[in-house]
């Protein structure tokens, strides 16, 4: 009676931490090439939708968004610019607050600038400015204009499906390219500059699949407390 009690109370509490990270976390798949090197087409990637309730999102953060003009589609990005953030994307140069940033995540393979020159450009209060890290292949905030707040859905934390990919596990911390930039000391008004039309949405979709390897992923926790429970027992 006593074994089948506890196996019930660790059903239980598998249930409740399964339905706990599930609401803190999401899963989605990356279709498209836009941010290679850093991440790679049809990897699954876990998304944190809890830190931003804590703490504002960060220059060099990898997010996941709704686009302005495709409300029914999901991107990743990096984010490069603040709210108050001024802003200069000409060739293969980046600066922000006049600092020219040395972007390590970028393969120099894949730098380019396929638009219009953006030319001290003030992100509004509560937008983003955001890039893909290939350059070449990126349809982001240098065609369509700033992120509002309000579409960050949360903050790519980890690569975790497949395996075997050279950068799967916790997506490097970047903030090295930005501890140079400072937010200006009195943000000038700018308001949000014309959305160009986004012709293809070509990176991105949440995957709404629960499959094998999120069955492994979300069934861990479970595992390691009927193993802490079974030690006890002992």
């Amino acid at each position: 009676m006593r074994l089948v009690r506890e196996i019930v109370e660790t059903i239980i509490l598998t249930v409740l931490l399964f339905a706990v990270i599930h609401l803190a976390v999401q899963n989605y798949d990356v279709d498209g090439p836009s941010m290679e090197p850093s991440l790679h087409n049809q990897e699954r990637i876990m998304v944190d939708k809890v830190s931003y309730l804590l703490h504002p999102p960060a220059r060099g953060d990898v997010i996941v968004f709704i686009p302005p003009d495709e409300p029914s589609l999901n991107y990743v990005k990096r984010i490069v610019a603040l709210p108050g953030d001024v802003i200069t994307v000409e060739g293969d140069t980046v600066e922000v607050n006049n600092v020219k940033l040395n972007e390590t995540y970028v393969d120099p393979a894949d730098q380019g600038n396929p638009y219009a020159p953006i030319v001290n450009r003030v992100v509004p209060k509560g937008d983003y400015f955001v890039m893909g890290d290939d350059r070449r292949n990126s349809s982001d905030s240098r065609e369509w204009g700033f992120v509002p707040r309000k579409n960050i859905i949360g903050r790519a934390a980890l690569v975790y499906w497949p395996l075997n990919e050279s950068n799967s596990g916790l997506l490097p911390n970047v903030s090295a390219v930005f501890s140079a930039v400072h937010q200006p000391a009195a943000s000038p008004q700018s308001s949000v500059p014309t959305v160009s039309s986004l012709t293809q949405a070509i990176v991105h979709p949440a995957n709404s699949t629960f499959g094998t390897s999120d069955m492994l992923f979300f069934a861990m926790p479970g595992f390691f407390l009927v193993c802490s429970r079974y030690k006890k027992k002992r």
